[in-house]
């Protein structure tokens, strides 16, 4: 497997069969969003929910001041996320919630509905009893449980952001459910509803996240996005998933191939999701765009190489 990350200012690449699907990066708005959280809490994870002591100098050791207690790794990442994905969701709140739990990993914690305002005075120590699994599937059904719920309140779109260190254990049955789910968006029976997988730490199953991101449902598309929250460098990739053809970036603009050849102009309007075909052996392509030119590197076209989707 190959992988090429996206450049500025792309946030997604997606290159099959001569067929590139590229995503600017674009902060969406989403009439209608209803966001959530998901934090893993499977027993890996119980380090890093361990509260930390900030390192002391020698003359507080010598002074024998009481050593400051730092938030655990996990209580920031939330704090910031939530921060930011309220400004999307239609009232401001987000569902909160522990996976991985218990016995097995497979039970759900809720934590609540939580604003985005002052995100310091919440605190995430941790479910109490982690999770001997690493089961996803719960988490799913109860959050498309919850979004169904929410449609006579007014949401109308759906997007959970998944927290998790390492490798599911039921990575077979998210992608029946993610088929299972499609058939019911298509149906109109359920909102349509994405999930973003944000991978912390050095243990996380990279290939196999990405390959349930890559999954493809008829009538619907992509459902997952993947994220490595140390190669995140702004926020909206967070939400790129959220991002369509309908979304304008700019007046508009042209592509060219790696031999400088031109294969596609947008007149009129540049959009956020850029589609078109282009040489199966090219290795990159450029956007020019507002006088300036971008360069994207183009990943091996093996089926298993788009960042985001």
């Amino acid at each position: 497997m190959s992988s090429e990350r996206p450049v500025e200012p792309f946030s997604d690449i997606h290159f099959e069969g001569g067929k590139v699907e590229a995503v600017l990066l674009h902060d969406p708005t989403v009439e209608g969003l209803d966001m959530a959280i998901y934090m893993d809490a499977s027993r890996s994870m119980e380090e890093e929910y361990q509260p930390k002591e900030k390192a002391r100098g020698f003359l507080d050791w010598l002074r024998g001041r009481t050593p400051e207690i730092l938030p655990n790794d996990v209580e920031p990442q939330v704090q910031w996320m939530l921060e930011y994905l309220a400004t999307k969701d239609r009232n401001g709140k987000l569902r909160v919630a522990y996976w991985a739990c218990g016995r097995g990993g497979r039970e759900v914690k809720v934590v609540g509905e939580l604003e985005g305002k002052d995100v310091r005075r919440y605190k995430f120590p941790g479910p109490g009893k982690m999770g001997t699994g690493t089961v996803l599937t719960p988490a799913l059904r109860d959050y498309v449980a919850y979004l169904k719920g929410e449609v006579p309140k007014g949401a109308r779109r759906g997007c959970a952001v998944i927290i998790t260190d390492g490798e599911l254990h039921d990575a077979d049955d998210v992608k029946r459910f993610s088929g299972q789910l499609a058939k019911e968006m298509v149906a109109g029976r359920c909102p349509r509803t994405n999930f973003v997988l944000v991978g912390v730490g050095d243990s996380v199953n990279e290939e196999q996240l990405e390959d349930i991101a890559h999954g493809e449902y008829g009538g619907i598309g992509h459902l997952w996005c993947h994220r490595h929250a140390n190669e995140i460098r702004n926020v909206a990739e967070i939400v790129a998933v959220l991002v369509d053809e309908t979304m304008t970036v700019a007046a508009g603009g042209t592509i060219y191939d790696d031999h400088g050849t031109v294969i596609k102009t947008y007149e009129g309007r540049l959009p956020a999701v850029l589609q078109f075909a282009i040489g199966e052996t090219a290795k990159s392509f450029t956007l020019e765009v507002n006088g300036q030119r971008y360069t994207q590197p183009l990943p091996e076209d093996d089926d298993h190489d788009d960042e985001g989707h």
